[in-house]
């Protein structure tokens, strides 16, 4: 039976303009960093996919190195848009990345205008795509000029192959230098893809000021901490858990501390007297910086979606709480 989408989709979420653009995007948005290779299966994708969509969800995340092995997310989301999401193409936000090596030689890494191009035309490729809605350069370059960067997004968007453009994982100072090369080629640059939690505040230091002063929106990626930030810690490492498995290197046993479980546990308190979840009041908690239009979340079955949506419906914090998370997390 074809997949046919809720038509109360749009009751169910929350929309943010991002920065001074055109473009709102869900409050929460999906994305495909794990979970999406060759190793899960096809019918979980496409499980998330569909009931992520019917949630009100349209903003698919990925990049061209998520798998594992690298392109494989690409590719399985291709598919699962042909065969399930293809009529509603023009309803939702694909983005991707480039940046991360991706293949062998001197031309399958960083920012050079070779590579992003390329990769690119590799992941439009893999997806079955004309075009994506955002392209990001994924981490900054120190070696390749970033006019070199830059022009080679604004090469793209005038390709027809990107709508717009973003960076991911600049600090304050790089994004600022982006900004003035990308406004005076009138390339659309609308958006930042920052790390930012609850235990992770990096990005208050300078960053969420250049992007709030020109009009640049932000979605806040890992804003679960890659899971610690939920009950899936408090009492030790589950085995189907990301800090359990050994090809994801993001997250491992040294990252879960007593401090930082302290900190969990104190937060979670706060959360249970709130009537949320700790995953769903992390949620809600970076979507109060002015600057973030969305939070990014990963998932690996259709639970964690439903209840992480369920956080829109307590997006309020009275003072005295704001002032006791505060005091935590700082």
């Amino acid at each position: 039976m074809s997949y046919r989408a809720n038509p109360k989709r749009y009751q169910e979420i929350t929309f943010n303009r991002c920065g001074h653009s055109g473009i709102k995007l869900p409050a929460i948005s999906f994305g495909l960093w794990n979970n999406f290779g060759d190793r899960d299966t096809l019918e979980n994708q496409r499980n998330m996919l569909t009931r992520a969509f019917d949630l009100g969800i349209t903003h698919f995340d990925l990049a061209n190195n998520y798998g594992p092995p690298p392109g494989s997310a690409e590719k399985n989301f291709g598919r699962i848009l042909h065969e399930d999401l293809h009529a509603y193409r023009d309803e939702l936000i694909i983005s991707t990345k480039a940046g991360f090596r991706m293949w062998d030689g001197p031309y399958g890494d960083w920012g050079s205008r070779k590579y992003l191009v390329s990769s690119l035309d590799q992941s439009l490729q893999r997806m079955n795509l004309d075009y994506v809605d955002i392209f990001y350069h994924h981490r900054p370059d120190p070696e390749t000029p970033l006019e070199e960067t830059m022009a080679a997004l604004d090469h793209v968007v005038r390709q027809g192959k990107a709508l717009y453009v973003g960076i991911s994982n600049y600090n304050a100072e790089q994004t600022k230098q982006a900004i003035d090369i990308l406004q005076e080629q009138r390339t659309p640059f609308i958006i930042h893809q920052a790390k930012y939690s609850m235990l992770d505040l990096t990005i208050e230091q300078g960053l969420t000021n250049v992007l709030s002063e020109h009009g640049i929106g932000c979605i806040a990626y890992v804003p679960l901490a890659q899971g610690l930030l939920t009950n899936k810690y408090l009492n030790g490492i589950p085995k189907e858990s990301r800090a359990a498995k050994d090809y994801i290197p993001f997250l491992n046993e040294r990252d879960i501390s007593s401090d930082v479980l302290q900190k969990v546990k104190k937060l979670n308190n706060i959360a249970a007297a709130r009537g949320q979840t700790l995953a769903q009041m992390a949620l809600v908690w970076v979507l109060q910086q002015e600057s973030v239009a969305s939070a990014l979340i990963g998932a690996s079955r259709v639970s964690q979606i439903e209840e992480n949506v369920k956080a829109l419906d307590r997006s309020d914090f009275t003072p005295d709480e704001r002032k006791a998370i505060r005091e935590i997390i700082e």
